[in-house]
């Protein structure tokens, strides 16, 4: 069986109607809020092993949270500095292990720690402090707003939940 002709399927090609973009909804305009902590990311693992290493953690059916606090000596570090010195954005890394599932398990399970800190944590985890979550095996199957309530009751128990004013 032979396919249509080359020229053919250009004109084909060229005869679907374009749409031309919707203009964004006026209604959608929201009012003031004061702006959330700004999350930076952990990246490098010498950073991961930092926060691994100073033995803060919560364990939870669903994750596990790890702080520390970010150091102001002088040390190499991604964060921005405000005028004293101090770092002031929050540092998040994610990780998941092979013992979570295979590779589109742990991206999942990766996704879901991602959009639980940026709920959760913007809003009232420490700003002074980097975090690693790290994946379960029940991160996958966990439902979501337990999920959230995992990383808060994490920040409740290592004294870095803050309320929003």
């Amino acid at each position: 069986m032979a396919s249509a002709p080359a020229c053919q399927r250009w004109a084909a090609a060229r005869s679907f109607r374009r749409v031309a973009p919707r203009a964004a909804s006026a209604s959608a305009l929201k009012p003031f809020e004061p702006p959330l902590a700004q999350l930076a990311r952990l990246k490098r693992r010498q950073e991961f092993l930092a926060v691994a290493a100073s033995g803060r953690k919560f364990v939870a059916p669903g994750l596990i949270l790890q702080a520390r606090k970010q150091s102001i000596d002088g040390s190499p570090s991604a964060g921005p500095v405000d005028s004293a010195g101090h770092e002031t954005a929050l540092r998040v890394g994610f990780t998941a292990s092979r013992k979570v599932g295979n590779a589109v398990a742990r991206n999942r399970a990766r996704r879901r720690l991602k959009a639980a800190s940026e709920t959760i944590m913007r809003a009232h985890a420490a700003s002074d402090h980097d975090y690693v979550l790290v994946a379960r095996a029940g991160t996958l199957t966990r439902a979501y707003g337990d999920l959230l309530a995992d990383l808060a009751a994490g920040l409740k128990h290592l004294k870095l939940y803050r309320t929003q004013h």
